[in-house]
């Protein structure tokens, strides 16, 4: 199957589209926050590790929301909680708009947290479950593209409104998905695996989920994902949020950053393209460990770029290998857990890799408050991706055309 019959079924392009465009909000609410902290540095003279602080509220949010999410997810159903932790993330990034103080922004930050990490592992998972094995990987790395558009809308907001109207106006544009809930309860439907197996998994305690992603049977499984996300958001969050500020550190203005980051992040969208195409052709752990390596090799570039022009070049593969890695990620994690505690694995496994995404904003800031190099930097993420593709490589099961199943 390709990408055209997969869009041509209305029912699966209708469940894509709804729950790619609440993908797209949650991108956007994550990348407007790289650029309004560029603009606040410049208003609220913020230093380094105040900008860590604050980048990492959000992840410090997600950490909570993913775990909390995906356990309730499999208790109440993957519909109910997407639409509750859209609710959450939007009302709260508008209430940010009205921040008048640095820590009342970090708190409002952190509420936003807690509904953008729930919403992302919940709704890869109803994608996943409601495709047939031959298109599941591909949709759910379709959906993930949707992510890329959400920091494109990011960037041309960042780059057209925030200079003109101030960084309020990028938070006001947040809440708009709290309108978008109200279509969501009508337009999409629990998928058919939750249905069918509902009471089991509602009887279950937290403790027992857990308890069953720790057996010998998912041990190996569950080790290979956790060190996987944590590699892979801690890289993501300590490069892409700190990427219009590192841009303004190597000599440019606020609107040239601003500017080139939006050129880099078009290179996303290609980026999960072509990893939707391989994921079905070569299957999950080829595309996984090839985007990584590839992100590891773009990474130790861009720390090292000198010129304009090599810090674009750099960026875009930075942007398209990154993001298909993400891509993959998102497809491969639910095929390894079985129904009963599918999102609540998925859950913890991304909730485990939102520490990474904690860390890795603070850590960036705190290195750069002691004038380590952005070279220097950029070669320990060239490390830490390197990790996550060689867990994949010696742990990590193939599951190209695997029926979700108990």
């Amino acid at each position: 199957m390709n990408d055209a019959s997969l869009l041509k079924n209305p029912k699966t392009k209708k469940l894509l589209f709804s729950a790619g465009f609440s993908w797209l909000f949650d991108a956007m609410d994550v990348g407007i926050i790289s650029f309004i902290v560029t603009a606040l540095t410049l208003e609220w003279k913020l230093s380094p590790q105040d900008i860590g602080i604050l980048t990492g509220m959000n992840s410090v949010g997600m950490v909570f929301g993913a775990a909390a999410a995906g356990y309730l997810a499999d208790r109440f159903g993957r519909k109910k909680v997407l639409l509750w932790t859209l609710l959450i993330f939007s009302v709260a990034s508008g209430l940010s708009a009205l921040a008048s103080s640095f820590w009342v922004l970090c708190l409002l930050r952190f509420i936003t947290g807690i509904g953008l990490g729930g919403e992302l592992p919940v709704a890869s998972t109803l994608v996943s479950e409601s495709m047939p094995a031959s298109q599941r990987g591909r949709a759910v790395v379709l959906l993930e593209s949707f992510w890329a558009g959400g920091w494109l809308v990011a960037a041309l907001i960042s780059y057209f409104l925030i200079p003109t109207y101030g960084w309020q106006i990028a938070f006001v544009i947040g809440a708009l998905p709290a309108l978008y809930a109200l279509y969501l309860r009508r337009a999409i439907d629990d998928s058919p695996l939750y249905k069918s197996g509902k009471s089991k998994m509602a009887s279950q305690s937290f403790t027992s989920k857990l308890n069953s992603i720790w057996t010998r049977k998912h041990r190996r499984t569950t080790v290979m994902l956790w060190i996987l996300w944590f590699t892979v958001v801690f890289s993501y969050y300590g490069m892409f949020l700190w990427l219009p500020s590192v841009m303004t550190m190597k000599g440019f203005s606020l609107i040239k950053s601003f500017e080139y980051v939006l050129i880099m992040t078009v290179a996303q969208l290609p980026g999960y393209f072509t990893a939707a195409y391989f994921i079905e052709k070569f299957g999950r752990k080829f595309v996984m460990i090839t985007y990584l390596v590839l992100t590891a090799v773009s990474a130790a570039w861009f720390g090292n770029a000198d010129s304009a022009g090599m810090l674009i070049a750099a960026g875009i593969c930075l942007s398209f290998f990154n993001l298909g890695a993400w891509g993959g990620l998102y497809a491969y994690t639910p095929e390894l857990y079985p129904n009963s505690v599918r999102s609540t694995g998925v859950g913890l496994a991304t909730s485990v890799g939102r520490i990474g995404g904690v860390i890795a904003p603070f850590l960036v800031g705190y290195m750069v408050q002691h004038n380590i190099q952005i070279s220097t930097i950029f070669i320990l993420f060239f490390v830490v991706i390197l990790i996550g593709a060689i867990g994949v490589l010696l742990l990590g099961t193939e599951t190209k055309g695997k029926e979700l199943t108990d």
